[in-house]
């Protein structure tokens, strides 16, 4: 599908579940979806009559239809187009209808994530689309038999005896002048499982005095193996119903079984690597929870993971490369796994393994150290040695699990924590973990919710001189005030707002709050003279297109000199992408704005590339100032060369996080031009920085 946007029609008359469909279907995913939103059968039915969707979401209690009738209608005027059923109606009779009926999902509202429902819909539009390849191919393929030659055949109940045209000869291998004049001779060639639906479609009384049967099953060759063949015939019976004549005609459809399993065998595994998809993993594994809710001795886990750094292979040595990778992985998993054991590709770079009949934890843990052991020898591709490796995630079955999505869905969050750390490699679900993830999406939610009610404010915290404490900046900090929870600092939803996107957008804001605050201090204190306001930022955000021109918009709109700006990027957000960040920057530094780095020290502390991207500031991390007392730490050297650095470099120094005299009086001795932290003030409101700036300019 490329990048294509998915088209989705939303048939719900529930606001706010609609809305939250819309949050789930905003997230970063390697497709975007457009969603037409309607109320009703009726306005969906006009909706597609105007432009067909790529895929429908429907819920089954609307106002003008309940039940399966609307998806029915929908079927009709979306011929083609594949239906999941979204609702609250958690009934398995009606979900099996459904799927009867065509649905291609059916999905229970408080059931479903983000990823789920993501998922559901991709696997909708591809299921749909492999039937509808599959359905052309059974055409194809019943056109191609009835041109065929077929053996034609005859047997009449008086005289016992059958008639069999040359072509039986030569589809079973017989020779060429052995004539079979009994039908027991047919009879007795068919397969054991086939035989008995074969003879009760040819034997017994029957009402109709002429019936036509049409019957698959695979006859025995002389070489003793089995050919699949088709027969179709028509039967002529007594007045009692009993079989009095029989005709008609068998084909070889050998060719097309193998296309059927070679279509089947597509469609259950994964094209480039050879191994289970997921819609062959999660049949197994449904066939696993059955048994194990049957009996509970019969204990399973599922083990799911990625490649670290998987996206990196694909940018520097092309996504051939990749696709090599992954291919020999997939070669050494079979390896690794046990007999019995079930190894799939989910998509992407993604894994999972079924380990079946596990006494405790144990046995899959020594499964995920295989795994672990099998990259940590070297991997030859595209002419070059490389390395890799994986973060794994275990759920063990237990009796809460209903569906193997859930199993699915507690390893992957379990993997999703094993990448987050950085001590574990392989990491077993618990319940906290799913918790979490409940918290974090009601978190995410929120916080967009926050944006559009303005619950977003900035604190400010000064930055002073060392010599006379004198504010000669601020730092602008984001902060929100959260309905229940009152007032948060970042550490409780920084993480959050990286991963949803939002980072750029309320990056934005604040550099527009800052810069317009400034310009009122400037104006009601300090009678236009310089006063600096920083703002932390990533290098991410201006490598996008015009993102200069807009930060030349909001310094020109706030009316404040450019000098008075100063952006804060951290060293390891310098580092990457390195020449399209320097790029971004020094257009940035030509109009004027300040760069700081922040949290030096704390990276690569590279000296050339220090030089090369001319920073205005270095900021000390805090990590050092605290360490400033320590006899063992190191911290007071490293400081002492930082501070010398800033004076060789021209560059000016501010030491964050100064909490205490002590520290003051270190940085003081060692010449540290300026400073910010508690000891100075914590980050206030506009209102009382207005206040510090008073009394540090001594202003009546």
């Amino acid at each position: 599908m490329g990048n294509k946007n998915i088209d989705v029609l939303l048939v719900e008359d529930n606001s706010q579940e609609a809305e939250i469909v819309r949050l789930y279907l905003a997230k970063r995913y390697s497709l975007s979806y457009g969603i037409r939103h309607v109320r009703t059968i009726a306005n969906a039915v006009q909706e597609i009559r105007q432009q067909s969707p790529d895929v429908i979401l429907l819920d089954l209690h609307l106002p003008d239809t309940k039940g399966l009738d609307g998806f029915r209608t929908l079927s009709s005027a979306a011929a083609g187009v594949p239906i999941v059923i979204l609702t609250n109606c958690n009934e398995e009779r009606t979900a099996a209808s459904a799927v009867r009926a065509g649905a291609q999902d059916y999905l229970i509202k408080r059931e479903v994530n983000a990823a789920l429902l993501h998922r559901a819909i991709l696997y909708a539009i591809e299921r749909q689309r492999a039937e509808q390849k599959m359905s052309k191919l059974q055409e194809r393929y019943a056109l191609a038999t009835s041109g065929a030659n077929d053996c034609i055949w005859d047997w009449e109940a008086e005289t016992g005896k059958a008639f069999f045209s040359p072509r039986w000869n030569e589809m079973l291998g017989i020779a060429p002048d052995v004539r079979v004049e009994r039908l027991d001779e047919w009879i007795d060639r068919v397969h054991p499982e086939d035989v008995s639906e074969f003879r009760r479609l040819i034997g017994g009384k029957q009402p109709d005095a002429r019936r036509q049967f049409e019957n698959e099953h695979r006859l025995r060759h002389e070489n003793g193996e089995y050919l699949w063949v088709f027969a179709r015939g028509v039967i002529l019976a007594d007045d009692e119903g009993r079989a009095m004549r029989m005709a008609g005609s068998i084909s070889s459809i050998a060719k097309r079984k193998e296309t059927e399993n070679e279509l089947i065998h597509r469609a259950l595994h994964d094209a480039l690597t050879g191994l289970p998809n997921r819609v062959l993993f999660v049949d197994r594994l449904q066939q696993a929870l059955r048994r194990f809710k049957r009996n509970n001795d019969l204990r399973f886990a599922v083990l799911y993971f990625d490649l670290d750094r998987f996206k990196f292979v694909n940018d520097s040595l092309g996504h051939s490369a990749g696709d090599s990778l992954l291919v020999s992985i997939a070669r050494r998993l079979h390896s690794v796994i046990r007999p019995g054991d079930t190894v799939a590709r989910m998509g992407g770079d993604e894994f999972a393994v079924l380990v079946s009949d596990i006494e405790d934890e144990s046995d899959t843990t020594l499964v995920a150290d295989r795994i672990h052991r099998l990259f940590d020898q070297e991997f030859s591709i595209a002419g070059r040695g490389m390395y890799t490796s994986a973060s794994i995630g275990v759920a063990v079955v237990a009796p809460q699990y209903e569906t193997p999505e859930e199993m699915l869905r507690d390893a992957d969050l379990a993997m999703y924590r094993a990448k987050r750390s950085e001590v574990e490699d392989t990491v077993i679900f618990d319940t906290t973990m799913h918790q979490a993830a409940i918290s974090r999406l009601n978190m995410e939610t929120d916080l967009r919710r926050a944006v559009a009610r303005g619950e977003f404010v900035v604190h400010y915290q000064p930055i002073v001189t060392m010599n006379d404490r004198r504010i000669v900046a601020f730092e602008a900090l984001l902060r929100w005030v959260h309905p229940e929870r009152g007032l948060l600092g970042p550490d409780s939803f920084l993480s959050i707002v990286e991963d949803s996107g939002m980072l750029a957008t309320l990056s934005w804001w604040v550099i527009e709050q800052a810069c317009a605050q400034v310009r009122d201090w400037r104006a009601d204190f300090v009678n236009g003279s310089p006063l600096g306001i920083s703002v932390n930022v990533s290098a991410s955000m201006f490598r996008a297109k015009n993102a200069a021109q807009r930060l030349k918009g909001i310094v020109g709109a706030a009316n404040i000199p450019p000098q008075d700006l100063s952006l804060e990027l951290t060293e390891r957000d310098c580092m990457d992408n390195e020449e399209a960040t320097h790029a971004a920057l020094t257009e940035i530094q030509e109009f004027g704005v300040k760069i700081h780095m922040d949290d030096f020290g704390t990276g690569y502390s590279s000296l050339s590339y220090l030089q090369r991207c001319a920073y205005d500031t270095v900021k000390i991390d805090r990590s050092f100032i605290s360490g400033i007392d320590s006899k063992e730490g190191g911290s007071a050297a490293v400081i002492k060369t930082i501070v010398g650095l800033g004076r060789m470099l021209n560059m000016n120094v501010v030491a964050e996080g100064v909490e205490s005299q002590s520290q003051y009086d270190a940085l003081m001795s060692m010449d540290c031009p300026e400073a910010q932290g508690f000891l100075f003030s914590k980050p206030v409101d506009p209102t009382a920085a207005g206040e510090l700036i008073r009394q540090s300019w001594k202003l009546n």
